[in-house]
């Protein structure tokens, strides 16, 4: 195979030495492709802590939500996103089910407690879209509760945008065939099957039925003030390249600021 200087630098570097040993037999094509994943993102990263830096000093509030089918990756792309940034300016949100309290309270209302304060950047993984997909799909709230939702969401996104805050959707897609084979590697390692729930465990069964409900979502509320960005998840690392590319695309930070 023909390689560059660059290529036979990478491949011999610590995380090209890994990569190549790391499976059998070896695939110095795959190795070199995880090589350069990791050098990209390194880079991105890096333009992560600028964007950070930028919305510390100007007091900006950046919203970034995550939905997307069950066993995307909407996680593992999170944790590349944050893993590098100051933990002290940012926050992850992942909301269990309401509480018998919260279910009498206006739906978004648990969701809006969660809001940025200035300087700060907070991660949904799942946001208030649980009530335009998986709580219809799962049974999870009424038809009326539904309806009421989506009349309310594009007004309620309004808000929060000309309220200053900056928000940014994105959906993480993967293929049927794709879940089942993640769903099968999850129950049988050890180390993540308490990352299986009882509404993964019928997402198979109701892949139709979340594809229409999804639909439903995108036509409704991929508006051009607050659009959705879809990413095709498949290949997880692609996948998490394109998450943070995206979010440093829709925010106009000042790639000129000091870290």
């Amino acid at each position: 195979m023909n390689l560059s200087e660059r290529d036979v630098e990478n491949l011999s570097s610590k995380d090209g030495l890994k990569a190549i040993l790391s499976r059998e037999p070896y695939n110095i094509d795959k190795a070199l492709r995880y090589v350069n994943y990791l050098h990209k993102l390194e880079e991105l990263q890096v333009e992560l802590i600028r964007l950070q830096t930028w919305a510390i000093e100007h007091n900006e509030r950046i919203i970034i939500l995550f939905e997307g089918r069950d066993a995307a990756g909407k996680g593992g792309a999170i944790r590349r996103i944050t893993e590098r940034i100051n933990p002290r300016h940012m926050r992850i949100v992942a909301l269990p089910k309401p509480t018998e309290e919260q279910k009498t309270q206006w739906y978004f209302q648990r969701y809006v407690e969660q809001f940025p304060k200035a300087g700060e950047l907070v991660l949904f993984d799942r946001s208030w879209y649980n009530r335009a997909v998986v709580e219809p799909v799962n049974g999870f709230c009424s038809e009326q509760e539904y309806k009421v939702f989506m009349k309310q969401v594009n007004g309620f996104e309004k808000m929060i945008l000309q309220s200053g805050i900056r928000l940014v959707k994105i959906y993480m897609s993967i293929s049927k065939k794709e879940q089942q084979k993640r769903f099968d590697d999850i129950k049988n390692d050890p180390l993540k099957q308490w990352k299986m729930t009882r509404v993964d465990e019928r997402a198979q069964e109701l892949w139709d039925n979340y594809t229409v409900y999804k639909k439903k979502m995108f036509k409704k509320t991929n508006t051009e003030l607050s659009p959705w960005k879809i990413i095709r998840a498949n290949r997880k690392t692609e996948a998490r390249i394109e998450c943070i590319e995206h979010i440093l695309d829709s925010i106009p930070y000042d790639k000129n600021t000091e870290i």
